[in-house]
């Protein structure tokens, strides 16, 4: 058996360096291209490639700021706008130098996207894109009604950029300077997703309360992307506005916005490298029509745009995802990866003693409208329990879990954890205190592997933010907290599941991963909300038999459920709900003998 598995691990090995061998030669080519581009291409198509490497950067900050965080954004082309207005400004009204104007157009773009930013990511729905075209408008009239900044006319004679005394006044001397920017951007992205912050960004999009659970602070982490964001728009203008040597408000309208996202979607709207090919395929592809539609159709007119619609029409029929995942497929190894290697131990909080107050309820109440979904319920437990708190169905079970976790805020009453009042706290600030939970409904990233998912669980242990993981600083964090996290599949049961896609797992190892995430948070306290809810007997069977090793190992939880067959075996105690209000607490025996309880499950005795 110990043969087979040794076995199996160093194929998966040797598949995963096949695949990773592959994804580096890729890369190398690509690389390669770059370098031997300007000595093959022509002049025409060098500034073509200028082009697209000034589109990659602002495409870039679409794919990290919509594609992957979920805040869909019409207005990059205004700090792009931001960037080339500031070097504009600096260098030709106060003759300045370049440099001086990368540096105040960053600022700028700085000044300007965190007041936007502060307003922007705070919107959901239909409102964050209305409102990132309006500020898109209005920025485009700043530009075009100033005085200062040549009104529509723009402004010219900026000067090119120097380096080292080495002016760069020619586009391929520009392709040289725009192609290290981009490929440091891209390269930087990368690392950046493969990283804690990364699965904190990743997890912005649809899953920002289960993020919040586990200590995200996801309003700060959705400014920290659209900033990011900003200033690789600012980046990408500064580069325009030395390369062209003019700049004017026809380029950053908002159709201009709108372009930039289509190469976003046409590339891959959650893939790093679908920024380039986004912004490749529609740069040459605008060119191209250009010439060939107007011939065709024997008159001039913005034909290219119909083009690009039916086109798009086609690509989200045929690759929804965009082009970068169908040849990420070509690369994508079909052999499982290896688990991660040992690291150094991630610290643990100091282990309580059996039988100290751990958890305080006190005449909590929570309603909706008229309704009271809790009503001055109270209960206590101590460490080194499983404390049940069960009911009918509508008994409010799940509501109180969410008071306590912070996910929703109490009317009254008080929620004291270890002696500390944590009612009045966000869900992030509870997480730290040492609760981690799982949900009432799966709450898993579908398309990340179970080992992403669970490191997730493990974001507090950790500390390098988005900087360290760009510049590839985290990496010996980054071993421990994914060996942290493997210890814990192991320890519920799923290690030959770390590589597979967590929403292809059935439904019952889901919520076992959901319990190996909390898990990997290394909390004082459980609390898991209805585990066993639509699972199998076997997978009962199976999921009583890991909380109670749980319970041996000295885990403290709090079980929400309303199977009583499930928990009657279970638990040390349990507290009983039925429309928002406790109606029993005792031991289990005396729980199920308890006419309360049996008139609040069967409706009365006969």
């Amino acid at each position: 058996m110990i043969a087979a598995l040794r076995s199996h691990a160093a194929a998966a090995l040797r598949s995963h360096a096949v695949a990773a061998l592959r994804s580096h030669a890729v890369l190398g080519l690509f690389i390669a291209f770059l370098i031997a581009a300007p000595f093959l291409l022509s002049e025409f198509y060098v500034t073509l490639m200028n082009y697209i490497g000034l589109a990659t950067l602002v495409t870039l900050g679409l794919v990290l700021l919509t594609g992957v965080a979920g805040l869909m954004s019409f207005g990059q082309q205004a700090f792009v706008g931001v960037g080339a207005y500031a070097t504009g400004v600096v260098t030709t009204l106060y003759s300045g130098s370049p440099w001086l104007g990368l540096l105040a157009g960053m600022a700028a773009t700085a000044f300007v996207a965190l007041g936007l930013g502060l307003i922007t990511v705070r919107l959901s729905g239909h409102y964050l894109p209305l409102s990132t075209i309006a500020w898109g408008i209005s920025v485009y009239f700043a530009f075009g009604n100033l005085e200062v900044l040549g009104r529509y006319n723009g402004l010219q004679g900026i000067p090119p950029l120097s380096i080292l005394g080495r002016t760069v006044d020619t586009g391929r001397e520009s392709y040289v300077l725009i192609w290290l920017a981009a490929l440091a951007a891209l390269l930087a992205a990368r690392n950046l997703l493969d990283s804690r912050a990364g699965r904190a960004i990743r997890a912005l999009r649809f899953r920002a309360t289960m993020a919040e659970s586990f200590g995200i602070d996801t309003a700060r982490l959705k400014l920290i992307i659209f900033l990011y964001a900003a200033l690789l728009a600012s980046l990408s203008g500064w580069l325009y506005a030395h390369f062209l040597r003019f700049v004017s408000p026809g380029a950053f309208n908002v159709n201009m916005g709108i372009e930039y996202l289509f190469m976003a979607v046409v590339g891959g709207a959650s893939q790093v490298w679908g920024a380039v090919i986004g912004a490749s395929i529609l740069t040459l592809l605008k060119e191209w029509l250009k010439d060939l539609l107007p011939k065709l159709f024997e008159q001039s007119g913005n034909y290219e745009v119909i083009v690009f619609g039916l086109l798009m029409l086609m690509l989200l029929h045929h690759a929804r995802d965009g082009l970068m995942p169908v040849f990420a497929r070509l690369f994508r190894s079909r052999q499982p990866a290896p688990p991660p290697p040992a690291a150094a131990a991630l610290a643990r909080r100091p282990r309580l003693a059996p039988g100290e107050a751990l958890l305080e309820v006190d005449a909590v109440h929570k309603n909706f409208g008229g309704l009271a979904a809790v009503n001055a319920l109270s209960f206590a437990m101590r460490s080194g329990e499983i404390l049940g708190l069960i009911g009918p169905n509508g008994a409010g079970k799940s509501t109180l879990f969410n008071l306590v976790t912070g996910v929703l805020p109490a009317d009254g009453g008080a929620i004291r954890f270890l002696g500390e009042r944590i009612d009045a706290l966000p869900s992030r600030r509870i997480a730290q205190r040492g609760l981690a939970r799982s949900f009432q409904h799966v709450n898993l990233m579908g398309a990340m592997s179970v080992l992403e998912n669970v490191a997730i669980g493990a974001h507090l242990r950790g500390t390098k933010g988005s900087v360290a993981a760009m510049l590839r600083l985290d990496r010996d964090e980054e071993r421990s907290l994914r060996y942290e996290a493997a210890q814990q599949i192991a320890r519920v049961g799923l290690g030959a599941h770390l590589s597979d896609a967590a929403g292809s797992l059935p439904l019952g190892q889901q919520r076992v991963v959901e319990i190996a995430r909390a898990l990997a948070a290394d909390p004082l306290l459980l609390l898991l909300d209805e585990p066993a809810a639509g699972l199998r007997l076997q997978e009962k069977q199976a999921l009583a038999a890991l909380l109670r090793r749980l319970r041996d190992e000295g885990m403290s939880i709090l079980l929400v459920e309303h199977d009583m067959d499930f928990v009657m075996g279970l638990v040390d105690r349990l507290v009983v709900m039925d429309f928002g209000e406790k109606i029993a607490e005792g031991l289990p025996r005396e729980i199920q003998g308890n006419p309360a309880v049996i008139e609040a499950y069967l409706g009365g005795i006969e």
